[in-house]
C-alpha cells in the first residue's frame, strides 16, 4: 500500500498520476466495494465522510482494505491542523479522518507527503 497525504490543492493526485500511472476513483462519489478492487483512491477523507454519513464504521473498513485491496494507493487529506470544526458531526469526521490515516500510514510500505506540489517521501522509498 501506498498512502499519499498533505493539504487541500497540494498536488496529490497529479503525483500519483505522474508516478503510477493508474486508474483513480474519487471517494466524493464512488461506490464503496469498489474501494477494494481499484489500483488508487483519492479524496479518502471525503469517503470517510459518507461512511459516517451512511453508520458505517470507518476503523472496521479501513481495515478491510489491508486485507482486500494491500496494494491499494490512498490519496487523503490532511485535515486536522486547522481549527477545530464547531460542529460536532464535523468534529467526529475530523476523527476518523486522522484514525484512518494513521493506520493506513503505518500499513503502507510507502508514504509521501506534498506541500506545495513538492514530494517528501517520510516512510519507505519510490
Amino acid at each position: 500500500m501506498i498512502m499519499v497525504t498533505g493539504g487541500a490543492y497540494e498536488g496529490k493526485t497529479d503525483f500519483v498520476k505522474s508516478h503510477f500511472c493508474c486508474d483513480i476513483i474519487d471517494g466524493r462519489n464512488c461506490d464503496f466495494e469498489s474501494v477494494f478492487t481499484v489500483e488508487c483512491i483519492s479524496n479518502y477523507h471525503l469517503l470517510v465522510k459518507r461512511l459516517i454519513e451512511n453508520k458505517q464504521n470507518v476503523i472496521e473498513f479501513t481495515e478491510s482494505l489491508f486485507r482486500k485491496n494491500p496494494d491499494l494507493i490512498v490519496i487523503i487529506n490532511e485535515i486536522g491542523c486547522g481549527i477545530v470544526p464547531l460542529e460536532k458531526s464535523d468534529r467526529i469526521w475530523r476523527e476518523q479522518v486522522g484514525k484512518a490515516g494513521c493506520m493506513i500510514a503505518e500499513k503502507s510500505d510507502t508514504v509521501v507527503r506534498l506541500i506545495c506540489g513538492i514530494p517528501t517521501v517520510i516512510k519507505g522509498e519510490l
